[in-house]
């Protein structure tokens, strides 16, 4: 991963003005799906694969090698957080996704995930935070403009 061109790729995300984010964010997630070892790039293709096709086990089990072998490789950890969500393992995703913030805390699919989970559990307060946190670096998903405009209602009460 070039952490220079991320970092410029972020800046011209976090533009409300930018009418190519969706090219950005693509560029962004490319970014961060390259580990740097051939092998380790091939389980993470492995284990997406297998989550795109509904085999959540074969998933786990590609994802979980590739945390185990590069637990430094913070799209690993944020595949995998996937999967246990998909199989409504929230504790265990939410594990995979503190591992992917620390490692990239600007990672708004992470932060994503987290809002999600905080809100399916109840949590509308952190959930908020989250999104907030998701809008600072990508401002122009139209779901994260709903959710947080939904969850300030329900927190911080209807404004006059």
């Amino acid at each position: 991963m070039d952490n220079a061109e991320v970092d410029r790729l972020l800046g011209e995300l976090a533009r409300p003005d930018q009418p190519g984010w969706r090219q950005i964010e693509d560029s962004i997630l490319q970014e961060w799906s390259k580990s740097g070892s051939p092998a380790m790039d091939l389980l993470l293709r492995r284990g997406t694969a297998a989550l795109e096709s509904g085999d959540l086990a074969a998933a786990v089990e590609h994802l979980t090698a590739l945390t185990d072998h590069a637990s430094d490789f913070a799209e690993g950890w944020n595949a995998r957080a996937t999967v246990f969500f998909r199989m409504d393992e929230l504790g265990l995703a939410l594990e995979d996704i503190r591992h992917t913030l620390l490692l990239n805390p600007r990672h708004f699919g992470a932060l994503s995930g987290l809002a999600i989970i905080f809100e399916e559990l109840g949590h509308e307060t952190e959930a908020l935070a989250a999104w907030r946190e998701v809008e600072a670096i990508h401002p122009h998903r139209p779901e994260v403009q709903e959710a947080i405009e939904r969850l300030e209602k329900s927190v911080e009460g209807q404004r006059l």
